[in-house]
């Protein structure tokens, strides 16, 4: 049965109040929250002024504020879709876990400087400036600008400045920025943000391999190219225009769960317990390290497979359950299977490593007149 929002005793801000609270102890509990000042900026900025035109539920329905339960939709540690487009969603409120994730990799400090490619809805951009940044959140759709900003007053959020421009080229004017955040998935990253930092200014990206969108640290000593380091496994809404360019040695694009048919060879687990999400987002990435067909995708009535080495065809290859077994599809079966039994020992060779403990070289890739920094090799 669903929790209906009703607290003896409270109106409306109340009831906001004894959400958000328990809202923060439950980041608390997960460990995406490490400290103080994140907890109280997040304590602080009301995530339901900033989806008050609505939005789609995890389970899809679409809630506005006069719904019974919109605020415990809002509290929740869900991402939440505000903008739909012919079916597709492209605006969302990212999962506050991430978000305080990616925030608390930011190292933000008062008076920094921060450059935010995806407005959003404004809710990120709001709990940096509750850190003390100067925010400027640059978006491409203007409707998105328009919600954003009008979202910011409404909270009495000072120190963001939101701009409608082209986030491959950064917002210069407002240069040299301390930090970057990207909060949408691309491909690589735009020359132009490595520009505009400082000396000892870093980003923080979702850059897409294996189907999914892993968070990388993006930085470029003086004189070299950028380089790359993972932070945590993640997926997003993918950028359109040169950031979601594709180049030639880009895993395949994700599949729609269960795309795959039921299989055909099933080799048995490994593990028990299975591994966690975490876990099995750390195998994902470390599988796409190694094998190129990697990618997002599903095998039909397989519920813990989340990725597949997809085969030539496209219509068959491998996938890796949370437990370790294997299962394959379609006339490379065999051969498939056999690639996937060599991904999950060379990742317990290598003592099963993390997302954070990746390096990533990049390469210039996509259009040529705009190209972006792709990863290009991965090594613990």
């Amino acid at each position: 049965m669903r929790e209906i929002v009703r607290v003896a005793g409270m109106n409306a801000d109340g009831q906001a109040a004894h959400r958000r609270g328990r809202y923060v102890d439950g980041l608390r509990r997960e460990r995406a929250i490490r400290d103080d000042a994140l907890a109280a900026a997040f304590g602080a900025v009301p995530r339901e002024v900033f989806v008050a035109d609505g939005f789609r539920t995890m389970d899809g329905r679409w809630l506005t504020a006069a719904d019974p339960d919109f605020l415990v939709e809002v509290y929740r540690n869900d991402a939440l879709v505000t903008k739909v487009d012919d079916g597709v969603p492209v605006s969302s409120s990212s999962q506050p876990s991430l978000m305080a994730i990616m925030i608390d990799a930011l190292d933000v400090r008062p008076g920094m400087r921060v450059l935010e490619i995806g407005a959003g809805t404004g809710y990120n951009a709001a709990l940096l400036a509750a850190l003390g940044a100067q925010v400027t959140s640059v978006d491409v759709q203007p409707d998105v600008v328009e919600r954003a900003r009008r979202a910011l007053a409404c909270a009495g959020v000072t120190g963001v400045t939101v701009v409608l421009a082209d986030g491959y080229a950064g917002f210069p004017s407002g240069a040299p920025y301390d930090r970057i955040i990207v909060t949408v998935g691309v491909t690589g990253a735009s020359p132009a943000w490595f520009d505009e930092l400082g000396p000892e200014g870093y980003g923080l990206a979702p850059v897409f391999h294996a189907g999914g969108h892993p968070i990388l640290r993006l930085h470029r000593e003086p004189g070299g190219p950028p380089r790359g380091r993972g932070v945590c496994g993640a997926g997003f809404m993918t950028a359109a225009g040169p950031l979601g360019a594709r180049y030639p040695w880009a895993h395949p694009e994700p599949l729609r769960s269960g795309a795959l048919p039921a299989p055909t060879l099933r080799r048995p687990g490994r593990w028990y317990p299975p591994l966690e999400l975490r876990r099995y987002h750390d195998l994902s990435v470390a599988a796409g390290a190694w094998n190129s067909r990697v990618t997002h995708g599903g095998i039909l009535g397989e519920e813990d497979v989340d990725w597949v080495l997809l085969d030539e065809t496209g219509a068959g290859g491998a996938g890796i359950a949370r437990n370790g077994a294997i299962l394959a599809v379609g006339s490379t079966a065999g051969r498939y299977a056999d690639q996937a039994a060599a991904v999950l020992d060379r990742w317990e060779w290598s003592g099963a490593p993390e997302v954070a403990d990746w390096n990533v070289d990049l390469a210039l890739a996509g259009d040529p007149a705009r190209p972006v920094w792709a990863p290009r090799r991965w090594h613990v």
